[in-house]
């Protein structure tokens, strides 16, 4: 549960930053990119239940990229006012993705993770 409340911060924090930085990610309000990182943070922290591990961990960062940057592109049409370009999304799931691996090894080190697998017998 640690890693859910880690990610529910950093993710709107890494979305917001990017629609400051980035040129080609443009939300007409404060809101939507924080929306946006809600929506990550729900979807990667179940990713992350479901599949981070020791050896699994590359792999998982990358579907976090992957699924981060269609998040953003996707979900940002269903802002009205909103926009941001193929490589706005990927530089922003490049984002998302840095703060991610800072947040996998932390919880691969403090055996956080795989704490709650659904997957036992």
């Amino acid at each position: 549960m640690a890693g859910f409340i880690v990610k529910i911060i950093i993710c709107p924090i890494a979305i917001l930053f990017a629609s400051w930085i980035l040129p080609n990610v443009n939300f007409s309000s404060w809101y939507q990119p924080i929306i946006l990182g809600v929506v990550i943070a729900l979807v990667g922290y179940f990713m992350e239940v479901l599949m981070l591990r020791r050896d699994t961990n590359w792999l998982a960062t990358l579907l976090d990229f992957l699924v981060a940057s269609a998040i953003v592109y996707f979900g940002s049409l269903i802002f009205i006012n909103s926009y941001v370009s193929f490589w706005g999304a990927v530089f922003t799931g490049l984002i998302v993705a840095i703060t991610e691996v800072f947040q996998h090894y932390w919880l691969l080190r403090s055996d956080r993770a795989g704490d709650e697998d659904p997957v036992t017998d």
